[in-house]
């Protein structure tokens, strides 16, 4: 059984989304998808004073456990 496509964009605000509910991302943190195959992840990336901020470890750390959960929900278009 296949799973429902979203875009990488799509994908990227159902992250950020669900991410404002249980984080406090900084601004600044830009999140991206890598894809291996038929997997994908999301990766987060920063400058150093973003990095440097309250909240962007924890930020980082709760993104991987959504990226995650939508990994097993959802493939990415194209």
């Amino acid at each position: 059984m296949s799973k429902p496509v979203k875009t990488e964009a799509e994908l990227i605000e159902m992250a950020k989304a669900e991410l404002r509910v249980h984080a406090d991302p900084p601004e600044g943190m830009v999140i991206s998808i890598i894809r291996d195959g038929d997997s994908w992840e999301f990766r987060a990336r920063a400058g150093h004073a973003t990095e440097a901020k309250p909240g962007y470890p924890e930020a980082v750390a709760m993104l991987v456990q959504i990226g995650d959960h939508l990994a097993k929900q959802y493939d990415v278009k194209g």
